[in-house]
Formats: structure tokens, sequence, C-alpha cells
């Protein structure tokens, strides 16, 4: 039996991928002024298109519609080559790094509240509704 639904692995899935990102960012911010250094950028959706495009469902009958793909993929941290915004090679773009924060830290306090909406109904339903 399966205690848990669909949505508490998504939502602990979207949780691991904004920590990651949280980390990716604090690199970045660190290394504003390290001389080389690139910035990072953890991206899911790139990755979730190439698992979709490689995903191949059999249909057993051909009134079925085609299935596009369906994956589980997790996010993937890139180094950002190709750019950069300083003299001495460095690509971290500060204002970018502080908005990218910003929206995660909003986006990952609406997961940890959606989470704990969750378990506060298991609760009541354990309590009886109480």
């Amino acid at each position: 039996m399966k205690l848990f639904n669909d949505t508490f692995t998504t939502l602990e899935n979207s949780l691991n991928h904004s920590t990651k990102k949280n980390e990716a960012i604090s690199d970045n911010i660190a290394n504003v002024d390290t001389p080389g250094y690139k910035s990072k950028d953890v991206v899911f959706k790139d990755v979730l298109q190439n698992e979709l495009g490689s995903f191949e469902a059999k249909r057993t009958n051909s009134r079925h519609l085609p299935f596009e793909g369906q994956g589980t993929s997790n996010s993937v941290t890139v180094t950002n080559e190709g750019t950069t915004y300083n003299h001495n090679g460095n690509s971290v773009d500060i204002d970018k790094e502080m908005n990218e924060l910003a929206k995660n830290q909003i986006q990952y306090q609406a997961l940890v509240n959606r989470m704990s909406g969750k378990f506060n109904s298991i609760k009541s339903v354990i309590r009886g509704g109480n």
C-alpha cells in the first residue's frame, strides 16, 4: 500500500530542484569577483524535453492517441561557458543572480507551504476531522 500519493513525490522533486538551484545561485554570488569563474545554472525544462523526445510508448490499438512521452527527469547543473561579463573572464551577472535568488526563494516557500498543507490534511483525517 502506498502511503502518500504522487503529489508528495512531485513536491519532493520540486523542492530538490529548488535546493539545487539555490546552491548554484549561492556559488555564483560567492564567486562574483573570482577571475575566470563561469556561472552555473540548474536546468530542468531542457532535460525534460530531451527525455520526452527519446521516449517511445507502445500503442496496442491504432485508435489510441499517440503518446508523446512522459519522462522522470532530474535537474542538471550546467556551466555557462560562452559568456563573459567582466574583464577578468568572470561570467556572473550579480543583478541576474539576485533576481533568480528572490524568485527561487518565493518558489521554495510556496512548495513548503503546499507540502505543509498536505501534511495538515492528513493530520486532520487521522484526528477524525478535529
